[in-house]
Formats: structure tokens, sequence, C-alpha cells
């Protein structure tokens, strides 16, 4: 347990050194801050015509909130990439990882440890980004989706997935190569993920079991899906009035796989770690 909490302090310190922490931080005030003065005028055109049905005032607001959502979780899968993508390649390449294997740890406590704090710096983002979406649209226009409780944490563990991917690479790949595989397996899912939707909307039973094995192969865009679906009002989402509306909702099943996903990849990668020659 010391050497897990040391990796994890170390892993942290290093975040900080290398200003990932910082660039996330200023970035992300800037996404805010671009955020709420589209949402404010907006807002304020939709009170200038009072006329508006309030209902539809409010589906618009939620759809402005949504799309939000979508850009705070695309960031986060960025991020999720991105942030660990040299934590162990590039450590093993500067000589770094020998020093740490030679001292009394655990290869399998190194992947642990940089999980586990790659993992909370991930949970950090994606609640600064998305508290800040939400608590913007109810000071200003005084809307919430629903289903956000449920929603979060799928965006999380759509972020766990790709970012233990992005550490499992490591053990293998170079940095650059690393970080092109991941984000090309995020490509496939969103391309896959589609695919299930149109199929769905066109009735096309063969484009729909496409995109299902894609989303089986890396279940990413799924959970976004899941979370938008939850995300929604009923008569938006069963009306598919916005882009954001799937036509094929994925079920529990998927969360489940998605979960033992994470595990299978993160033991790959204690493996990986632990055969690969240093």
């Amino acid at each position: 347990m010391n050497g897990l909490l040391t990796i994890f302090q170390l892993t942290l310190a290093e975040a900080r050194r290398r200003k990932i922490l910082l660039a996330t931080f200023v970035c992300g005030v800037a996404f805010l801050g671009m955020f709420a003065l589209g949402f404010y005028f907006i807002h304020r055109e939709m009170v200038k015509h009072a006329g508006m049905d309030q209902i539809k005032q409010r589906m618009m607001l939620t759809t402005f909130v949504l799309a939000g959502l979508f850009g705070v979780n695309f960031l986060t899968v960025m991020t999720a990439v991105l942030m660990p993508v040299d934590t162990l390649s590039g450590e093993i390449a500067s000589g770094v990882m020998q020093t740490l294997a030679s001292k009394p740890i655990r290869r399998s406590t190194i992947v642990l440890g940089k999980w586990a704090a790659h993992g909370l710096v991930l949970a950090g983002y994606l609640l600064f980004m998305a508290g800040g979406v939400l608590a913007i649209a109810r000071v200003i226009g005084g809307v919430a989706p629903p289903g956000i409780q449920v929603g979060l944490p799928l965006m999380l563990l759509e972020g766990l997935v790709l970012m233990t991917l992005s550490i499992a690479g490591g053990t293998r790949f170079s940095t650059v190569t690393n970080g092109i595989a991941v984000l090309g397996l995020y490509g496939l899912a969103f391309v896959g993920s589609w695919t299930e939707q149109i199929g769905t909307m066109a009735g096309n039973e063969s484009a729909r079991y496409v995109g299902t094995a894609a989303s089986l192969l890396i279940p990413s865009e799924a959970l976004w899906q899941l979370a938008a679906w939850h995300m929604q009002p009923s008569v938006v989402r069963d009306l598919h009035l916005t882009p954001f509306s799937p036509a094929s909702v994925p079920n529990g099943a998927m969360v489940a796989w998605a979960l033992a996903y994470v595990a299978m990849v993160l033991v790959l990668a204690v493996r990986g770690l632990s055969r690969r020659p240093l």
C-alpha cells in the first residue's frame, strides 16, 4: 500500500511539474467563459421575445446545455487519452522506469498507482467542466437538464475506458504510436455509434449490428449516447428533436461491459509492463 501511495503522489507531482494541471485549468476556464457568453446572449434574445412559449424556450436552452456538455465530453476524452499517453512509454524511453522498477516496488503497483492518480485528475476535470456548464445554465437561464446524477458518471466511465487504453498502450508502444492508436480506436467507436444510430432510424439491421460490434470493441461512444439519453427531457429524446437524441439506446449491459472492459485492459497493462524488458 505504501508503494501504491508513493507512485500516486509522484504521478500527481509530475503532472503539476509539467503544468498539465495548469493547462487543463486555463483551457477549461476559457471554454466555460465562451459557453457563458453564448448562453447569456441566447437567453437574452429569448427574453426579448416575451411571446415565446416557455416550454419551447426551456427546451431550446436545455439543448444548448447539452451542446455544452457534448463539448465537455469531447475535452474529457482528449484529456483521458493525452494526459497519460507517455506516463509509461516516456519513462521507459528515458530510463526513469528502470530506476522505479529497481526499487522494492512491484511493476503492478506502478501501473495501478499511475492509473489511480490520472483517474483522480480526470474525475476532477470532468467535475470542474460539467459543474461549470451546469452552474452557468442554472444561474443565467434557470435550467438544469434531468438525469445529471446518471449522465455524469457515465461520462466519467467513458473517460476511464480511454484513459486505461492509453496507459495500457504505453506498456507496448512508443508515445506517438500509442496516442495515434487510442485516438484511432475512439474514432472507430464514434463512427460505429453513428452507424448504429442511422441504421436504427433507417431500419437497416446490418448497419445496426456493425455499430453494436464497434461499441463492444470500444464502448466509449455508447456510454456518451446513454448519458445524453438520460440528460434530456423525455419528450425531446422520444421525439428525437436534437442531434443528442439517440435512436438506439444502450442498456445496463453496456455499462457492465464497460466496467469489465476497464478491469480487463488494466490487467493487460499490468501484465504488459511486468513482461516488458527494461
